[in-house]
């Protein structure tokens, strides 16, 4: 088993759009592809971290649409599974015509599989003789089961059943991932080779491209700017780090129909593990070769602090994970695998954003990553200096592992109700305007 090979395969792809409305999309396209006629009803079900995250995002080619039921629909009427999570590049205005006309004949409903506390999204639908179904688990482009008629359906590759494509990919590797440790996992960053590299460039280049964008929706990154030329923050590498990822976060929320490189199956949690090393890197000259390494070093540790936090958690992940991952990537510029400076990078953030909740994708996230970004800067070049939190700090462990399963136990086991209300909070909010 090769992780790195492993995490690049599985949590690491360009998406158009928020990953969570898109699976739900793309789990409606694989149903679609085996229903064999036109669709009729629509039933979606998701965990409850895929649900909140549809509540709010602006869903890609969707006229300013919200939801994921929206999605979904979308999804249905495409039935273009092969194009995974990148499927909603196709829609026309005719598509979305189709999809509306579904969604204001009341065809379509929504639930939350509230009891989950892992990722799921159950795509069912029914045409004038025949239903369908889609079950994606464990992440947003896994599928577990498909049906037609309530018989089982082979699984292969990109959710099709015809026999001729790839056996569906495993996630065995993530229990793997689970059991190692950071030397280990770090040490598997240093076996890059050119296709990783061109990979890795490609996300850079992806993500980019997505920042420049963002300044058209005026939201964070625009009022980042103004607090800029007012003389409430300073020109430097924070600033600079912070509006790449504000504006590329912005963009993505906005619903910007531009794909970027993800990590940890999030385009916003890939946004944060890749331009903020690679802005650090850039700025204080490190080798390009080196600067790749690290934001390898950042999807890995991100993969690995999800494996305990959980891959849609009750906690932002963006400051979490993705801060964690961008921090270890920082240390690892200057210093290489040095593991105390490592674990004082990871205890830092841990010590300063643990308990942050996510409620959901919405616009405001791109506030949030720039609290991430500034604490994962704060908290490398801390690191760097030798200082850092200790274990005697709250929840920061012996060594970073610790720190990291630590942090897993708040979420899992310390923080269980924290969804459950958010969701709450959305229904009350989403039937107080009418919203399906």
């Amino acid at each position: 088993m090769n992780l790195l090979k492993d995490i690049l395969a599985n949590d690491v792809y360009p998406a158009l759009g928020c990953t969570e409305p898109t699976s739900c999309a793309y789990a409606a396209a694989v149903a679609a592809s085996h229903l064999g006629e036109p669709v009729r009803r629509l039933v979606l079900r998701a965990d409850p971290g895929t649900y909140k995250n549809g509540a709010a995002v602006t869903v890609p080619q969707s006229d300013g649409a919200k939801g994921n039921l929206v999605a979904a629909a979308m999804g249905a009427v495409l039935a273009r599974p092969e194009d995974e999570l990148m499927l909603l590049d196709a829609v026309t205005p005719d598509v979305l015509r189709r999809a509306n006309a579904l969604l204001d004949a009341g065809a379509c409903r929504s639930e939350c599989l509230e009891d989950l506390t892992t990722f799921r999204v159950e795509a069912e639908l029914a045409g004038d003789e025949h239903t369908a179904c889609c079950v994606l688990a464990g992440s947003h482009t896994h599928v577990e089961r498909i049906e037609k008629d309530g018989r089982p359906l082979p699984v292969t590759g990109g959710g099709s059943a015809d026999g001729g494509a790839d056996e569906a990919p495993s996630l065995a590797y993530r229990e793997a991932l689970r059991q190692t440790n950071l030397r280990s996992l770090l040490a598997a960053a240093e076996t890059l080779d050119d296709d990783d590299r061109a990979y890795l460039q490609q996300g850079v280049e992806m993500n980019l491209a997505m920042a420049e964008r963002g300044f058209e929706v005026g939201r964070t990154a625009c009022q980042l700017q103004r607090m800029n030329r007012a003389g409430f923050l300073a020109d430097d590498l924070f600033f600079r780090t912070k509006l790449q990822v504000a504006s590329a976060v912005d963009a993505r929320m906005a619903g910007i129909p531009q794909a970027v490189m993800t990590s940890g199956g999030s385009g916003n949690q890939g946004i944060v593990a890749i331009l903020t090393p690679y802005c650090v890197g850039r700025e204080t000259r490190v080798d390009d070769g080196r600067i790749l390494q690290s934001i390898a070093v950042a999807h890995m540790v991100n993969a690995y602090v999800k494996c305990f936090v959980g891959e849609l958690s009750v906690i932002c992940g963006c400051a979490m994970a993705a801060g964690v991952a961008s921090a270890v990537a920082i240390v690892y510029q200057q210093l290489g695998i040095d593991l105390n400076k490592i674990a004082l990078a990871v205890a830092n953030v841990i010590g300063d954003l643990g308990g942050l909740i996510c409620d959901g994708a919405k616009p405001g996230c791109a506030m949030k990553t720039v609290t991430a970004v500034d604490t994962a800067l704060r908290s490398g070049l801390m690191a760097l200096e030798g200082y850092g939190v200790g274990p005697e700090d709250g929840v920061v462990g012996h060594d970073a592992e610790a720190s990291i399963r630590n942090l897993g136990r708040i979420t899992l086991e310390g923080m269980f109700q924290v969804d459950p209300t958010v969701l709450r909070i959305l229904q009350e909010k989403s039937r107080a305007s009418g919203r399906p």
